[in-house]
């Protein structure tokens, strides 16, 4: 029976902490807000609307998200991409000419008479082949530039949104690693409150 003792006590001071709980006031906890919010208004269709200016008139959408050095580039891309097509397509139709005009046994700017050098049928064959290919690949080329600077200018819409200031930070810095004694390049993520 001594052993009673002990469990009675903890049994009082159980049911004691209980009761002081149950108090009838209210606890009022205030919670403050801390997302950034930008100045600007959200807007939801701002990735969409700049992809759809980008694909009416190349530039467009960069323009919509006022990164107005960006449109030479685009213009730069694009323009060299028709350029080669346009350089590639000229030579090829030459060179077919100059083949079918040969299968005619009539002159051509190929047949070695005057000025003109002299490519022999093969050497015409394989040049319309290169230039086509050539052709081909360039107008693969500007169609997915096109398409990127689409994809660049829905993905700058998009980050444009997000708070990218100062305060969070991606940087590779040089270190010292203790173990080795032996200098390491890494990337450090910060985040300053």
């Amino acid at each position: 029976m001594p052993y009673k003792k002990p469990y009675i006590l903890l049994i009082i001071s159980l049911l004691a902490t209980f009761q002081s709980f149950s108090q009838e006031e209210e606890l009022k906890v205030k919670v403050q807000d801390t997302i950034y919010t930008s100045p600007n208004e959200f807007d939801m269709l701002s990735p969409a609307r700049a992809a759809f200016y980008s694909a009416i008139l190349p530039g467009l959408g960069q323009a919509y998200n006022k990164k107005y050095w960006k449109i030479p580039l685009v213009y730069a891309a694009l323009g060299t991409g028709v350029y080669f097509y346009d350089f590639n397509n000229k030579n090829y139709n030459r060179a077919r000419t100059a083949y079918k005009l040969r299968l005619d046994n009539k002159p051509n700017e190929f047949d070695g008479l005057g000025d003109n050098i002299y490519l022999s049928d093969d050497a015409l064959t394989r040049a319309q082949e290169s230039y086509k290919k050539d052709r081909d690949l360039s107008i693969l080329v500007t169609v997915g530039l096109y398409v990127l600077q689409i994809l660049e200018a829905s993905t700058n819409a998009h980050l444009l949104q997000h708070n990218v200031d100062n305060n969070l930070t991606l940087s590779p810095q040089i270190i010292k690693d203790a173990t080795t004694n032996k200098s390491v390049v890494v990337a450090s993520l910060n985040f300053k409150f």
